[in-house]
């Protein structure tokens, strides 16, 4: 090996599903991505679990506590060096408000089209457990 191996890091998505809705929130930077939507959540710092950075990065960037239900199949790589994961979580305290994004929406089912989502969180929308 020359040593040039990278690490890939995992980001972690949530889609928090109250009354058969979930949870999206658009972005309002880097200026390539503002105005589009996205499971919201972050990047699993060394030493953290998914699940305990989803439940940081929720409270970092909405304020409210969540409690992940179960991990959604597949991963989509962002870039070379990142890849998605999303599980599904619930809203166990405190109300959504957007702290790193501009907006946030409840969307049923049938409003999942109404948004401009980001190319890797497509493909997790069809496993969403919506009414």
């Amino acid at each position: 090996m020359n040593g040039s191996v990278r690490q890939v890091v995992v980001v972690v998505g949530a889609a928090i599903v109250r009354d058969g809705r979930v949870l999206a929130a658009r972005r309002s930077a880097p200026p390539a991505l503002a105005g589009r939507w996205e499971l919201p959540g972050g990047k699993v710092e060394a030493g953290e679990t998914p699940e305990a950075a989803l439940v940081r990065e929720i409270a970092e960037e909405l304020g409210c506590t969540i409690a992940v239900r179960a991990w959604l199949p597949g991963a989509v790589a962002i870039g070379e060096r990142h890849v998605l994961r999303v599980a599904v979580a619930d809203l166990v305290a405190g109300e959504p408000h957007p702290h790193e994004h501009d907006e946030v929406r409840w969307l049923a089912a049938g409003q999942l089209d109404d948004v401009d989502w980001l190319e890797p969180d497509r493909p997790f929308l069809a496993h969403l457990p919506l009414g």
